[in-house]
């Protein structure tokens, strides 16, 4: 099972971000923590802070079984990500990971969530793994 997990801006700077929303690990950590749990998962990390890459990458992942993003805050303003998104015929989940529900009011304008299978937010790395979880749940069930 191959899957692709996006990041958008600033996600390369999770370790300097305040750890009470996001967390303490890096995103290397978190990545060599989803290989160890899921090694039976052929994964393919990508990091940017630009819309147009992220946009590009979504638009070319048509060649794994599913993928995970996590837009960062392009999730509140990207009109292109979600097209992309909506484009892409293959299992998507959102991940968050601080609770989005508990922040500032313009963090709970989703504009990139509506077009994914569904999303988790709110569970720091920890959203990663159960992301993973579901989407392979999602890709073996042929529901999506």
């Amino acid at each position: 099972m191959k899957i692709l997990i996006l990041n958008g801006p600033n996600l390369n700077l999770l370790e300097k971000r305040e750890s009470g929303n996001y967390g303490s690990l890096s995103l290397k950590e978190i990545s060599d923590s989803l290989r160890t749990e899921f090694n039976d998962v052929d994964f393919n990390f990508f990091q940017s802070n630009s819309e147009g890459e992220l946009i590009g990458a979504v638009q070319n992942a048509d060649n794994y079984d599913g993928i995970i993003i996590n837009p960062g805050g392009l999730t509140h303003t990207s009109v292109g990500l979600r097209d992309a998104l909506e484009m892409l015929a293959i299992p998507k989940i959102e991940v968050h990971l601080s609770n989005l529900s508990s922040r500032e009011d313009f963090r709970k304008n989703l504009i990139t969530t509506s077009r994914v299978s569904g999303y988790v937010s709110g569970f720091k790395d920890i959203s990663y793994s159960a992301a993973v979880y579901a989407l392979k749940k999602l890709i073996q069930k042929k529901q999506y």
